[in-house]
């Protein structure tokens, strides 16, 4: 049986900003969508995809929380700040910020 890559769509008012937040954050390459794939970037790796597109008024342009294993939490927020996210609940396991488009989503220590 083949694994379906999970895929995590965030939302941006401003794509560009948003793209360098995730590439910056993840250390991955955000690529222009094929013409098949809809608006947009998106990155593989390890079988999960990251899809970034420009907000709109569907119920797919709203919010996620998606939770990324990270192996030092610390250095990993102040990459979120530096970056122009913001940290909304920090924690030593596990934290909540929000990127530099105001979207949630969590960071897990491994």
């Amino acid at each position: 049986m083949e694994t379906l890559a999970a895929l995590i769509e965030f939302p941006a008012d401003d794509p560009e900003r948003a793209r360098r937040f995730w590439q910056g954050l993840l250390e991955v390459e955000l690529r222009p969508r094929g013409a098949q794939e809809g608006a947009g970037w998106v990155a593989e790796s390890n079988g999960v995809r990251l899809g970034v597109h420009e907000r709109g008024p569907g119920p797919g342009d709203t919010a996620s929380l998606p939770y990324f294993p990270v192996a030092d939490i610390t250095s990993a927020l102040r990459v979120v700040e530096d970056l122009g996210g913001s940290i909304v609940h920090p924690g030593e396991r596990w934290a909540i910020c929000r990127d530099s488009e105001g979207t949630p989503f969590a960071l897990e220590a491994r």
